[in-house]
């Protein structure tokens, strides 16, 4: 989501307000562990999304947490959490919330995802 400018600096191509609305907490709680993993939709639908909508579909085709959304997007992890639960709520993504037991966070979950920042 960053471009140069031709010196070797980089710089954002989009402000994150604009692509959230102004918004820089989704609209429900959104954990930076949470999975994502895009839902099949008709071509015809892929078309109309945005920019940053089809980055993040190309992205959970593997399934991802949305702080490696955030990492590899580049962007804040606010604008990160606005976006992936506004796709949520217009069905383009499905979200993978860590269940807890006891208190207790899920080992398996924490090493997927402690592996996927390790790729990273």
């Amino acid at each position: 989501m960053y471009g140069t400018d031709g010196i070797g600096e980089e710089e954002p191509l989009f402000r994150p307000y604009a692509v959230t609305g102004g918004r820089s907490e989704p609209r429900y709680h959104l954990a930076m562990e949470t999975l994502i993993s895009s839902m099949s939709i008709p071509d015809d639908e892929m078309a109309m999304l945005t920019p940053e909508q089809d980055a993040i579909m190309q992205l959970c085709r593997s399934i991802r947490s949305v702080a490696e959304i955030s990492a590899l997007l580049r962007v804040p992890l606010g604008v990160a959490r606005v976006l992936v639960a506004d796709m949520s709520d217009e069905g383009l993504v499905r979200l993978h919330q860590p269940q807890l037991s006891q208190g207790q966070p899920d080992l398996n979950m924490l090493e997927r995802v402690l592996s996927g920042l390790r790729r990273l």
